[in-house]
Parts: structure tokens; C-alpha cells; sequence
């Protein structure tokens, strides 16, 4: 008999608060509660700020969480085969130099894979694209001449496939210079400020709970149940029920206190600007890249531009 009442009054200890807790919510969200300790303005602004915060990474993370998916911007009309993703242009172009006729080229074309599948990219599908039309530029050439056309888009193919290469380079940086970064700041920081928060909460209803307790001079009561009505409201409080009320008041001040102090260091933190500076030096680098790739390829295509349009005049001249 004596550890059943033990076990009553623990579950009793440890429901009696969040009963208490649960009636207050409830009689503020009626309308019903006589009294409700005011937050400190400066807790006040803090957590309009923490809550700006998480929106903002919200926000950035649901974009730039693309990052994570490699074939963000592969194009959705296009089918390529197995044999299409099975070597590298860089492999395809030595193996088709190395050919000595239209069947060995064709089989070099083909060859199976030597390793993984070629990323699907964007700037990967283009490279494979030029690739296999200088192919069929070059193998149906009855004539045997170098066609301009046929070499500058295995230019433009290698070329293509280097941007692509930058490109997912870019990716992996960012994945873990910034998305790893901004995640923990989501899930991590700014979980353990809405955690505090949630404590000041609970303190407050638990500060206000027990104030209408002791001015009721009854325990807590159930929405619809009254406490005592018997004119003696106004008394004064008794030793036991200041006690409790300055317990309250100072779980309510500690915890508020430590709120401050977890989310002023969220707001405070210097890394989620860090991780945005790697997105942007990752970013930068990608463009860099492909512009000194480009840069590269542009006068050699020029180059090749020229020199059949001096062809097809001459042409044009002898006819």
C-alpha cells in the first residue's frame, strides 16, 4: 500500500505541472486568464530576429539544396544510352585518333564503359552532343578532308566536358562549405534556441498557473470547474503559496535569461556569413573556370571559321 502511494504521488508531482501548464494555455486562449506575465521587450525582439533567421535559411536551403542533385539542370528531353554515358569525351577522342578506319572509329565510339557513368549535367549532355555529331560529320566524309565543322564541335565537346567537370567541382564545395554549414545552423542553433524558448514558455504558464492557484486557494481545476468561492479571494497569501510563486518567479527569470544568452549567440554567430562567402568564392571559381576554358576554345573556333570561309570563297571564285 505504502509504493502505491509513492507511485501516486510521483505521477501525481509530475502530471500536476503539465495539467497546470495545459489549463493556463487554455484559459489565455479563451479569453479567461485574469493575468499574464509579460516577456521582457528584449526577448521580445530576440526572438522576432531568431525567427528571421530560420526563415531566411529556410528559404536558402529549399534552393540551394539542388546543389546535393547532380542533374539539376540536364536537360529532361533528351535520352542518351547506356554506351552514351559509358566513357568520357576525353576517352572517346583519344580512342578515335588512335582508330585507321571507319570501323575501328565506330567501335572506339562504342566502346563499353571503363567506369562509372558520365555525369548527367548539362554541360556533360553538350559535350557528348558535339561529340557524337563530329562523329557522323566525320564518318560520313566521302572525300577524306578534314571537316571544319566535324573538328570544331570535338573542340567545343572536350571543351564543354571541362566546364561540366568545374561545374560539379563547384557542387562539392558548396555542399560542404555552405549546405553543410546552413543545415546545422537549421537543425542544430537554432533547434536548441527554439528549445529555450519553449522552457521560458513553459516556465511563464507555470508562473501564471501557480499565481491563479494561489489566489483561488484551491489546486488547479479542469476548464468548466471552479476553484474555492468562498468570499476569501482577497486574503493574504499564506507562507507556503509565496514559496511557490517565488520558486515560479525564478524558474521563469533563469530560464528567460538563458534564452537570451542561446539565441544573442545564434544571431551572434559569424558563421552562417562564412558559409555564404564559400558559396560565392565556389561560385566564382566555377565561372573563372569556364570562362578561361571558353576563352581558350573561342579563337581556335574563330581560327577554323576563318579558314573555311577563305575556302568556300576560293570555291566559289574557281566555279
Amino acid at each position: 500500500m505504502d509504493k502505491f502511494q509513492a507511485f501516486g504521488k510521483n505521477i501525481s508531482a509530475t502530471f500536476t505541472p503539465f495539467a497546470a501548464r495545459t489549463q493556463q494555455l487554455i484559459k489565455e486562449q479563451l479569453g479567461q486568464a485574469d493575468d499574464k506575465t509579460q516577456l521582457p521587450p528584449e526577448f521580445i525582439e530576440l526572438e522576432k530576429r531568431v525567427d528571421a533567421l530560420k526563415q531566411a535559411h529556410q528559404k536558402m536551403l529549399q534552393v540551394t539544396s539542388q546543389y546535393t542533385n547532380e542533374a539539376y539542370d540536364y536537360p529532361t528531353n533528351i535520352r542518351e544510352s547506356f554506351n552514351d554515358l559509358g566513357r568520357t569525351v576525353s576517352e572517346k577522342v583519344k580512342l578515335l585518333s588512335e582508330s585507321t578506319s571507319p570501323a575501328e572509329a565506330q567501335a572506339a565510339f562504342t566502346a563499353p564503359p571503363s567506369a562509372k557513368p558520365q555525369p548527367k549535367t548539362f554541360n556533360h549532355a553538350i559535350a557528348r552532343a558535339a561529340l557524337s555529331s563530329s562523329h557522323v560529320l566525320a564518318q560520313d566524309n566521302a572525300s577524306g578532308a578534314e571537316d571544319s565543322l566535324a573538328t570544331g564541335l570535338e573542340k567545343y565537346a572536350i571543351a564543354s566536358e571541362k566546364v561540366g567537370e568545374a561545374r560539379l567541382a563547384q557542387d562539392a564545395q558548396i555542399q560542404s562549405r555552405f549546405l553543410a554549414g546552413w543545415s546545422t545552423t537549421l537543425n542544430t542553433n537554432l533547434m536548441f534556441a527554439t528549445r529555450a524558448r519553449k522552457a521560458v514558455e513553459n516556465s511563464r504558464l507555470n508562473l501564471d498557473a501557480t499565481k491563479a492557484k494561489a489566489k483561488s486557494g484551491s489546486a488547479f481545476a479542469l476548464p468548466g470547474q471552479a476553484g474555492r468561492k468562498d468570499g476569501h479571494e482577497d486574503e493574504p497569501l499564506s507562507e507556503e503559496a509565496r514559496n511557490e510563486i517565488e520558486q515560479a518567479e525564478d524558474e521563469f527569470v533563469a530560464q528567460t535569461e538563458e534564452a537570451v544568452g542561446v539565441m544573442k549567440n545564434v544571431l551572434d554567430t559569424p558563421e552562417p556569413l562564412r558559409n555564404l562567402a564559400e558559396l560565392v568564392a565556389a561560385q566564382l571559381e566555377f565561372h573563372k573556370k569556364a570562362y578561361e576554358i571558353l576563352s581558350e576554345l573561342a579563337p581556335v573556333i574563330d581560327q577554323l571559321q576563318v579558314e573555311q570561309e577563305a575556302s568556300y570563297r576560293k570555291s566559289r571564285e574557281g566555279a
